[in-house]
């Protein structure tokens, strides 16, 4: 959180809240210049969160005086302290700027590059499934500032199951939608559908939905994290404890019998390779096989695929294809989750901030993509069978 509050005597504007991020500049008349807080990330990126106060009944406008950092929809607004968010949409593609008019009752509203996903929300999702016997919380590790860094059971989770699945989000804190989608997966193995009753009878999901817990309630950018974010710390000594909590405990809890990792992202802002949801191939040593699995799993999705997100195996970015060019050697997770024994496929998932393929990427949407992509991964499991 930026504890600095910039106060008027109108209107006060801050980020001193569970995920916020601004620098304000300065104020002239009804005019706000202020730019997104970079901390310690390595070069630009894009996320900002902020809230007014005290503005009722009046017209601000809000100029970024960096980078453009505002999406394909606009900013994401919320009028009731963050319980509903909307896209305010976006005027002549100015990705600079954007203004509104509080109503004459707002006392906060506040406004981010995307939709928040925080620990109050994940704390909302396992609220409504306290005392599901196939649900289990426990806690990965404490991270650099103490927080308890959840690890979510799911499914079969009291006896040996058939097969096991790791779920993992927000390795970079800022892509929040990523954290709708997983929500979305869990919510169709918890539920009372012909899917759900599958995976409880088969397979042991592990989840760990903020791998970088500090980030995501700290208000980080997450990617390009100096020296090296989350996603790049696989290899040799992990400096972020819940990467090095993860090495430690996936090995001995897949015991081989892991066949399938998703790793969540969110990309860039925009632009025809980040608005549509992807499977990234990550660079192994068994390219060959790697893409196969991921063709066999794509293709099953682009079948089933039936809520609002549109997905097609055409939007797959191999490796080598436009920004998947850089070999990790193990460095991020899924290329190290590829080396485990027994995973057939271990995928990042790219779910777009706002728009994909011409369809809103909100939080119902996000969840109903989680529940496909559950759906797509009964189906691939029941193909390969079990070891």
């Amino acid at each position: 959180m930026n504890p600095e509050i910039t106060t008027t005597s109108r209107f006060t504007i801050d980020a001193d809240f569970p995920g916020g991020n601004i620098i304000v500049e300065r104020i002239e008349g009804n005019h706000v210049y202020l730019r997104q807080d970079l901390r310690d990330t390595e070069g630009d990126w894009f996320y900002w969160s902020f809230k007014v106060r005290g503005a009722a009944g009046m017209h601000l406008y809000f100029h970024f005086t960096g980078s453009d950092v505002i999406g394909v929809r606009g900013p994401a607004v919320s009028a009731d302290g963050g319980e509903h968010w909307s896209w305010l949409g976006v005027s002549d593609a100015d990705f600079h700027n954007f203004d509104y008019t509080f109503d004459a009752d707002s006392d906060i509203v506040h406004f981010a590059f995307a939709i928040p996903y925080l620990e109050s929300n994940l704390r909302q999702f396992l609220a409504i499934h306290a005392g599901d016997p196939s649900l289990a919380v426990e806690t990965l590790c404490l991270s650099r500032k103490d927080r308890e860094i959840e690890l979510l059971h799911a499914g079969r989770i009291h006896r040996e199951p058939t097969y096991r699945l790791a779920l993992t989000g927000r390795h970079h804190a800022c892509e929040s939608m990523a954290s709708f989608t997983l929500e979305g997966f869990l919510e169709r193995v918890l539920s009372e559908t012909p899917t759900g009753e599958w995976f409880r009878q088969h397979v042991d999901i592990i989840a760990v939905p903020f791998v970088d817990k500090d980030g995501v309630e700290d208000g980080d950018q997450g990617k390009n994290r100096m020296p090296h974010d989350h996603n790049r710390d696989y290899a040799g000594e992990s400096i972020h404890p819940s990467v090095a909590a993860i090495k430690q405990l996936f090995p001995e809890w897949s015991d081989g019998k892991c066949r399938l990792s998703l790793d969540v992202h969110c990309p860039a802002r925009r632009g025809r390779v980040h608005e549509v949801v992807q499977f990234v191939e990550p660079s192994t040593n068994t390219q060959e096989a790697t893409g196969a699995e991921m063709e066999k799993f794509s293709r099953i999705l682009e079948t089933t695929c039936s809520g609002p997100l549109p997905y097609s195996i055409a939007n797959n970015l191999r490796f080598g294809q436009d920004w998947n060019v850089q070999s990790a050697n193990g460095r991020n997770y899924s290329g190290w989750m590829s080396s485990l024994e027994g995973v057939k496929l271990a995928i990042g998932v790219e779910v777009p901030y706002a728009n994909a393929d011409g369809a809103e990427v909100n939080e119902a949407s996000a969840r109903a993509l989680g529940g496909d992509l559950a759906e797509a991964a009964r189906l691939y499991l029941e193909g390969i069978g079990p070891a």
